[in-house]
């Protein structure tokens, strides 16, 4: 144990590794929180479409259940022959986890909208609020507490699915497993997956914050309920 703690500071104390681990964690970073903006836009549009009109809303649980099913790597693989890009482009990626990430949060986007009390929307149409600006107003932001824990998963489904990229060239942690497997070097390999959970922890974290900023209603009303 006492090597294997001298050998992780000796990789740690080398100014390349972490000069490397810094622009890997930045990688990593990017890789996976554009495709979770990107792939809750999609599903949001996709959701609202799904909640007016109940044949879109079978087609789509149908369609996001069957992208999900998509192994990663062979996604990995197939997008740059769908979108023209290079094998080695990071774009692959976005792509690819835009997709995952879309497919995901549409269940969670109808149950969102679903647990919005319909005398509320009915009294939001009462007053002239036009479909979409009811959503944007009033349906969307009631939706947040429970399209929160969707969008929770998603995040640590994203940085988890990132470190796969490597497998193809793409950067991001995922690079210190591939290079720690190929010279049989473990130092590298725990420092990826050690920062691969703090990653996913603090994305949760900030992304609780961001749900407790957005429903100040939501605390008032469970801090009532416990007085």
């Amino acid at each position: 144990m006492g090597d294997f703690f001298a050998e992780l500071g000796r990789y740690l104390g080398s100014a390349n590794n972490r000069s490397q681990f810094i622009g890997d964690l930045l990688d990593h970073i990017y890789l996976s929180l554009v495709p979770l903006v990107l792939g809750l836009l999609i599903a949001v549009l996709a959701g609202w479409l799904g909640h007016r009109f109940a044949a879109v809303r079978s087609v789509l649980l149908v369609v996001s259940n069957l992208l999900y099913t998509i192994p990663s790597l062979a996604l990995f693989v197939v997008i740059p022959g769908i979108i023209g890009s290079k094998i080695l482009d990071s774009v692959n990626v976005i792509v690819a986890l835009t997709v995952y990430t879309a497919a995901l949060l549409v269940r969670p986007v109808l149950d969102a909208l679903d647990a919005v009390p319909p005398h509320v929307v009915a009294a939001a149409t009462a007053i002239g609020y036009k479909p979409a600006r009811r959503f944007l107003a009033v349906e969307l932001p009631l939706s947040v507490p429970v399209l929160a824990a969707g969008v929770r998963v998603a995040s640590v489904s994203n940085i988890s699915l990132v470190s796969v990229g490597a497998l193809i060239g793409t950067g991001g942690l995922g690079v210190l497993f591939t290079d720690g497997f190929q010279r049989e070097y473990f130092s590298p390999i725990v420092v990826g997956i050690v920062a691969t959970l703090l990653l996913a922890l603090i994305v949760d974290l900030v992304l609780v914050q961001l749900r407790n900023l957005l429903t100040p209603w939501d605390r008032v009303a469970t801090t009532a309920g416990a007085k």
